[in-house]
């Protein structure tokens, strides 16, 4: 194959943005997971946001439902997890099976679920550390890890390089 055609792998700002667009897509599957979870409890569909969002609003954004707070913890959640699964794309090994990928993302998946409800939980978040369901949480996670794995999908093929002498023309044929 001559060493012109040869597609480069990824770089880090592309292999970002794909753990970004992963990141996104596993934490909107981890929010309904623990939306529907709340529902099987008999609490409302909105309780992990509303938790969530106690990190902003206090004590005030704890309510029966969809609230004017529940917005502020939607968005905590995506951004915390988008740059997570921007950060573990970037710094995962390039060398595993996709099983491996799987089993790598449910680690860092449930390394961030002990830092961030368990660790900063306590002290930064108290309100979401104590209400918090920890089994539909913990799943969550899992669920979270498994999708972020799949974060190859959207890598994007950067175009191979062209020879020296420029993209052949059809005139010049």
């Amino acid at each position: 194959m001559d060493t012109a055609m040869q597609i480069p792998p990824p770089g880090p700002a592309n292999r970002f943005l794909a753990g970004l667009q992963a990141g996104l897509m596993a934490v909107i599957v981890m929010l309904g997971w623990l939306g529907v979870s709340a529902l099987w409890s008999g609490r409302t569909f909105w309780t992990a946001p509303n938790q969530m969002a106690t990190v902003l609003h206090g004590n005030e954004a704890i309510s029966g439902g969809f609230s004017s707070a529940t917005p502020a913890g939607i968005a905590v959640y995506i951004v915390a997890y988008s740059l997570l699964g921007a950060a573990f794309a970037v710094c995962a090994p390039r060398r595993l099976t996709v099983f491996g990928d799987m089993l790598f993302g449910v680690l860092v998946a449930l390394a961030w679920y002990w830092l961030w409800f368990r660790a900063l939980g306590r002290t930064v978040m108290p309100l979401v550390w104590m209400l918090h369901s920890e089994r539909s949480v913990t799943f969550g996670h899992v669920l979270y890890g498994v999708l972020l794995a799949r974060y190859p999908v959207y890598v994007t093929a950067p175009r191979p390089a062209h020879s020296a002498s420029g993209p052949k023309l059809i005139a010049d044929s």
